[in-house]
């Protein structure tokens, strides 16, 4: 079992499941491993009802630079069949019952930022940044960001993000209905556990049926996330994506 995912219950937060991302040499680029790694803590999360809250935190300076490219590029090159690794995640993170809170410190790419778009509430440092380069790299949105980011932020700043690629600082994001609330680097870990843990403490039934109340009918966001995901391979394994993974590998080897 890898060490990248650190999966974990604290006991000065009861009822926080604690899912970190844990691959700082990396930027905590996720790999096919890691994906499989943090659908199976959601999993058992929802069996287990001594779960009553799930944060999501990354390393000092960094959530996630987002997927792996090598990892990307293996998938695009191998003409693999079936649903890519991220995928599983992306639909547990859908369907999870449990509150799910986010801290970001750093850098929040791709992934790194749509993932907290499943999230109910998410704290970021102030030197934070929201970027999503999914054009540049010919593919496209995915994480059902296609709909979510527009009913949270608009057209506009939803474009700005998703297509434009436009990088969002903490301040932005927040403005943009994006997270809920800048904090300092070092104020992270504790004011997103100390916020689970208030969640934790709440009735859990009315808990639950206020969150699906305010979430609405998962099925609308699972269809949209299958329509982004049938674009998503097809581009992946596309001349242009290629092209522009190993554009993207040429430029960080030679750094």
């Amino acid at each position: 079992m890898s060490d990248h995912i650190l999966v974990d219950m604290p006991s000065a937060y009861p009822g926080v499941m604690v899912i970190r991302l844990n691959r700082p040499d990396k930027k905590n680029a996720l790999t096919s491993a890691m994906y499989g790694q943090m659908t199976v803590a959601l999993k058992n999360a929802e069996q287990d009802d001594a779960v009553r809250t799930i944060a999501f935190l990354g390393t000092e300076g960094c959530f996630s630079a987002g997927n792996d490219m090598a990892d990307f590029l293996t998938f695009a090159m191998s003409g693999a069949k079936g649903e890519p690794a991220a995928f599983g995640l992306l639909k547990a993170l859908a369907v999870s019952s449990k509150p799910m809170v986010s801290g970001v410190d750093g850098l929040a790419i791709g992934i790194g930022t749509t993932l907290h778009m499943h999230c109910d509430l998410t704290i970021a440092s102030d030197r934070s940044l929201f970027k999503t380069p999914f054009v540049d790299l010919a593919l496209v949105p995915e994480a059902g960001s296609s709909l979510l980011a527009p009913l949270v932020m608009g057209h506009q700043r939803a474009f700005a993000l998703l297509a434009l690629g436009e990088g969002f600082s903490a301040s932005q994001a927040r403005e943009a209905g994006l997270i809920w609330k800048v904090v300092s680097p070092e104020q992270i870990d504790a004011e997103t556990l100390t916020l689970a843990a208030s969640l934790a403490s709440k009735p859990v039934q009315a808990l639950k049926i206020a969150r699906q109340l305010v979430r609405g009918d998962r099925d609308l966001l699972l269809k949209r996330m299958h329509e982004e995901l049938d674009h998503f391979v097809a581009q992946l394994k596309s001349a242009e994506a290629r092209a522009a993974f190993e554009a993207f590998m040429s430029r960080k080897n030679t750094r």
